[in-house]
């Protein structure tokens, strides 16, 4: 080890040689090809080939605590038992393959549960973002056309104005509810299920005999553009259990980097715990670490909402070994006052994605969780979830990168005119491999923008160094991250133009420290009219979730700067708008 702390020996072994030992024949990651959607493409040749099978492997590990929230545990048993049962309810109420069945709870017990109920029923599972609105909700089982939907008591309130707009909604189950609802479609959730701690007395169903293709859709996971409305990513199969696998390969691949042979898979290793700080209908939440833990019998500990005073507790309580998801939770539990009061000594992975991470944040996991392997990686609801990983000590080499791609995955850098641009140079990420979902649900011109000959056309800017590792430099697409939540500026822009006194609005970025950036909204104001900063956000606040409010309001003396073809030229409105003199 050098004075700085890095180790003079590493890389030990290249990315490509690392990737060509992974998938030689006979291993776990072999590579195999596939036919998908007319496209030859790189898969994992003995991933299993659909979800179905992945819960049949998590039977292994039936005794072993899975889902813990508060006073409640239900163990992988008891979980597929309620999975189990929730699919057969389903079946009984008429839900045939391919009809969509949504999601909107926060993270609870309930919430996996529903997930694979509809899975094994043979649905495509819509889950739908529990912080949008009434009015962002209908809209989202509306474009699904869902028929049924699983709801927590909260959610039910939110959208009970809403719910006669969704003709094609039939029945709706609700959970945690206290109040009594007279609504025919509405059944209690607890009616088929029972409370958590209950599910282990639940009779062991047969799982409907359903069949189902890497290929066919499983899931709608909600994404938002930069104009009009959130699109729908319709996801495969094969799109989750290959995002999985990538994962697994990434961690491998940090082994044999370093010089040392990757562990093999141990059932009876002691079992891997989670804080799940993310929310289970993003696709890092759902795809990258429920989907995985239950398949290896590891443990889901969830909070109602991220809460740094009650997560360190947790931690040592339920020796939690991996937390992340955005860089706000690693910076929250590293500068919290009471850190040093805590054992957390079985933390050993800290990753995230989804917001900028500053490249101290590396740094500061490895001096205070020495022994744990720090990780981050750039994906996007269309690649489901990770594309590309930054772990071990090549995050620590490259704290700015994103990472590498995985051996079934591809990227390239591509400038204006559609050509190939060199190593070094800015362009348009494009990436390709079976972790690319087949487009979007209902909207067949977005899709044929966006995807091509099995590329994504990611709308990111990045450059590539030697290496092959990608740095994101820039978002193509105007669009701002807030602590992992996806504010599309257009969105909130055209809030902003609704109020009487609005001319001209901008929504940019503002830089915070944990959070990656805040939404900050400049508006000049139209000739002898007035409003306070107050009153636009509270207005912002009546039409969009409240992640999307900006923090401030900045009133701008003049018409926004803009550029000859009359739109505004936000990196000179920031670049003012930091200069001292403002």
């Amino acid at each position: 080890m050098t004075a700085d702390g890095a180790n003079p020996a590493f890389p030990a072994m290249s990315i490509e040689r690392a990737h060509a030992l992974l998938t030689q024949p006979g291993t776990m990651f072999e590579l195999g090809e596939a036919d998908i959607r007319g496209v030859r493409t790189k898969i994992w040749k003995n991933a299993p080939p659909t979800l179905r099978e992945v819960f049949a492997l998590s039977a292994a590990f039936g005794p072993r605590d899975f889902l813990v929230f508060e006073d409640e545990r239900a163990t992988i048993s008891a979980f597929q038992k309620a999975a189990k049962a929730f699919a057969c309810q389903l079946v009984a109420d008429g839900v045939r393959p391919g009809d969509r069945v949504a999601i909107i709870m926060r993270n609870v017990p309930e919430w996996p549960a529903a997930f694979w109920g509809a899975v094994l029923a043979g649905a495509i599972v819509t889950p739908l973002n529990a912080w949008w609105t009434g009015a962002e909700l209908e809209y989202g089982l509306k474009d699904s056309g869902s028929s049924i939907a699983v709801m927590d008591a909260e959610r039910y309130e939110r959208t009970r104005e809403h719910l006669d707009a969704c003709p094609a909604l039939r029945k709706i189950y609700v959970s945690r509810v206290r109040d009594e609802i007279a609504d025919p479609r509405v059944a209690l959730l607890e009616s088929v299920l029972g409370a958590t701690n209950t599910w282990n007395s639940l009779a062991d169903m047969a799982a409907p005999d359903i069949p189902a293709a890497p290929e066919d859709d499983v899931t709608i996971f909600y994404t938002s553009g930069t104009t009009g409305n959130p699109k729908g990513a319709v996801i495969s199969h094969r799109n989750i259990i290959s995002n999985m696998f990538n994962s697994a390969s990434a961690q491998a691949r940090a082994f044999l980097r370093r010089g040392e042979a990757p562990p093999a898979p141990d059932p009876a290793a002691p079992q891997k715990a989670s804080l799940i700080s993310v929310p289970f209908f993003h696709a890092t939440g759902c795809f990258a670490v429920m989907i995985p833990f239950m398949m290896g019998g590891n443990k889901l500990v969830m909070q109602r909402k991220w809460d740094p005073d009650t997560a360190l507790p947790l931690i040592e309580k339920e020796r939690i070994t991996h937390v992340g998801g955005v860089p706000t939770i690693a910076w929250q539990i590293l500068e919290h006052p009471k850190i040093d009061q805590y054992d957390l000594s079985s933390l050993e992975g800290i990753s995230y994605g989804g917001a900028p991470a500053a490249p101290e944040l590396v740094k500061r996991i490895k001096e205070r969780f020495p022994a744990s392997t720090p990780g981050q990686g750039w994906g996007m609801t269309e690649t489901s979830a990770t594309a590309v990983s930054n772990v071990g000590e090549d995050y620590e080499r490259k704290p700015a990168s994103t990472g590498v791609p995985s051996a079934t995955g591809e990227t390239k850098i591509v400038g204006p005119d559609g050509a190939e641009l060199p190593r070094g140079e800015v362009g348009e990420l494009w990436y390709k491999g079976p972790i690319v979902v087949r487009g979007y649900w209902n909207k067949p011109e977005a899709t044929a923008e966006t995807f091509v000959d099995g590329w994504i056309k990611t709308g990111d800017l990045a450059k590539m160094d030697e290496e092959g590792f990608l740095y994101i430099v820039d978002r193509a697409k105007d669009m701002l991250i807030r602590g992992g939540e996806n504010i599309y500026c257009v969105e909130v822009e055209n809030v902003l133009y609704e109020h009487p006194a609005v001319m001209d609005a901008a929504l940019i970025g503002k830089p915070h420290h944990v959070l990656g950036e805040e939404p900050l909204a400049v508006v000049h104001l139209k000739p002898g009219m007035a409003a306070t900063s107050d009153e636009l956000r509270h207005h912002v606040a009546q039409k969009l979730a409240a992640f999307k409010v900006p923090i401030e309001v900045i009133f701008w003396p003049t018409t926004l700067p803009r550029n000859a073809n009359g739109k505004i030229v936000k990196k000179e409105l920031k670049k003012q708008i930091e200069t001292p003199q403002f």
